[in-house]
């Protein structure tokens, strides 16, 4: 299978994905690992001006704007330009600017890759809304959400002009992109991966790949990056894991050994720089088709025992709202089949408030009457942070 996509900049033209040969056709030198190597003269990569060498790895700063007290605010991007060719992907962290572990993940990340041995290159971005992670905010300083704004505009508001330069630079350079993001504060996801992959073997084989607890099929939203990536035909995956402006250590190394796990599948590392180990191990996702929130009936203070990644049955009682000044508590149950890959971290609740995010499939489909479901649609911008 071939990645289907322009020509570079520089004319090089991009590698096969799970076979990856000589520009010329010739044979090449084997590697450590006995694989042939193309011996054909690679172009730097461009970006923002500065070209990044063969086998270099280069801190780019792309001018963003500049601040009211006109101190300059750039995007920071580390571009690994491998030795050998191979795809291009970038990694991007902190959309929403109170997503914290794509930050780590990010940065644990480069201390185990050597552009040296990377093939193709490798596009990081661990900090895309700056202005969003200064405040510890979600938002841009006009409360708009970078993740609605694209493909953004040379010419219109902040949102617009840092949605521009970063498809333009970096998602419009790539082939295949992996988007990090947490739950909205007082919210936790399990580790999950969010595509369209029932119509797209392509993008199921890389969320495969990617190896996390669950793969849910989430249709991409307008304005967002997957939607505007597609567009430019850019395969994204979204990582979702931990809670807003908390690190969650299994969810850092769940996105950690994921990346791994695609890059590896688009040969982009060998197997000889020691990550053989992780293709043996990596688990095979859950499919979810959808996933809704449970509501709480009624206001008061909401207990379960119900952990992310539990599955729960049709009926199942999964925590219960009881009355803060009486011994009077209400029953929270389960209208359908499935698993909780995302579940409140806050307490006190009122009538209607998000409880547990449960994910479902056919082959979950066991579900209660219309009349017992208490699910629907996510209403509030924050329930939904692809």
């Amino acid at each position: 299978m071939k990645w289907r996509a322009p020509l570079h900049a520089d004319g090089e033209q991009r590698a096969a994905w799970l076979a990856p040969s000589s520009p010329s056709g010739a044979p090449s030198p084997p590697d450590r690992a006995g694989k042939q190597r193309s011996v054909a003269v690679r172009q730097p990569f461009v970006v923002g001006g500065l070209a990044v060498k063969p086998g270099e790895r280069r801190l780019v700063d792309l001018p963003i704007s500049k601040l009211s007290n006109h101190a300059p605010v750039t995007l920071p991007v580390h571009v690994l330009h491998g030795a050998q060719p191979g795809p291009t992907m970038f990694v991007s962290a902190a959309i929403h600017g109170d997503e914290l572990n794509g930050v780590e993940i990010i940065r644990r990340l480069l201390r185990t890759l050597n552009s040296q041995s990377i093939n193709g290159t490798l596009l990081c971005v661990p900090v895309v809304n700056v202005f969003g992670f200064i405040s510890r905010s979600r938002y841009l300083p006009d409360r708009r959400d970078l993740n609605r704004s694209f493909p953004g505009s040379a010419t219109g508001s902040l949102a617009a002009r840092l949605a521009h330069l970063f498809l333009s630079e970096i998602v419009k350079r790539s082939q295949v992109g992996i988007d990090l993001h947490t739950a909205a504060i007082h919210r936790i996801n399990l580790p999950q991966i969010r595509c369209v992959f029932r119509k797209r073997p392509r993008v199921q084989e890389l969320g495969r790949a990617f190896g996390a607890e669950v793969m849910l099929e989430s249709p991409e939203r307008p304005g967002s990056l997957r939607e505007a990536a597609r567009a430019a035909g850019v395969d994204v995956l979204s990582y979702e894991g931990g809670e807003g402006l908390r690190f969650d250590e299994f969810a850092i190394r769940a996105g950690v050994d994921g990346i791994t796990g695609v890059m590896l599948k688009m040969e982009m590392l060998d197997v000889a720089e020691g990550v053989e180990p992780l293709a043996a191990e990596r688990r095979v996702p859950v499919l979810i088709n959808a996933s809704s929130w449970l509501r709480s009936p009624e206001g008061g203070v909401f207990r379960t025992t119900k952990r992310i990644g539990d599955g729960v049955s049709v009926g199942e009682v999964v925590g219960h709202v009881a009355n803060p000044y009486e011994d009077t508590a209400v029953e929270v149950r389960s209208p359908r089949r499935g698993i909780i890959i995302g579940r409140t971290t806050l307490p006190i609740v009122n009538m209607g408030d998000a409880l547990l995010n449960i994910g479902w499939s056919e082959e979950l489909s066991d579900r209660a009457s219309p009349e017992r479901e208490v699910l629907d649609e996510p209403f509030d911008e924050d329930e939904v942070v692809d």
